[in-house]
């Protein structure tokens, strides 16, 4: 099997060398970790952003409307643009 040799740029010696034992102690080779580290990283950062925008209402429909009245009078009362009624 021909093997092709990629360089990381950015990544120091400490970092590096922890990399090289953590594929060690797994006894997988360093390119199986990085693909599995990858993948992993995949799927955490979708479930982070599915958890952010699937989530439930943080305010009531009331608080907000309630919100959005003091911020309007707040833009009024210190001469911001006018924000068009929605």
């Amino acid at each position: 099997m021909e093997t092709e040799v990629k360089t990381i740029k950015g990544i120091n010696e400490e970092t590096w060398t922890k990399f090289k034992i953590l594929a060690a102690t797994k006894r997988v080779t360093m390119g199986n970790l990085l693909t599995t580290m990858v993948k992993e990283y995949e799927k955490y950062s979708n479930d982070v952003w599915d958890k952010i925008l699937k989530s439930g209402k943080i305010l009531s429909d009331k608080e907000a409307s309630d919100i959005e009245k003091i911020t309007r009078n707040m833009r009024k009362e210190k001469g911001f643009r006018n924000v068009p009624d929605f």
